[in-house]
């Protein structure tokens, strides 16, 4: 069986946790912030749970990462 390539673009952007779920930064953090209020800001510093449906495609793409 040979070894499973892990996909670097999805290594880059999320974090996984002990317990195996997968944390990913919020959008809307880039740019146009002054438009935006410090409460909206500082909520979107925190990061998410990646959606179930994405999960099984995360499982796939980072193979030796669970």
């Amino acid at each position: 069986m040979p070894k499973l390539k892990t996909k670097k673009a999805l290594a880059k952007r999320v974090k996984i946790t002990k317990k195996g779920k997968i944390l990913c930064s919020k959008a809307g953090r880039r740019h146009l912030l002054s438009g935006k209020s410090k409460k909206r800001k500082r909520a979107l510093r925190k990061k998410e749970r990646i959606p179930a449906g994405q999960k099984q495609f995360a499982k796939r793409a980072l193979p030796y990462a669970f």
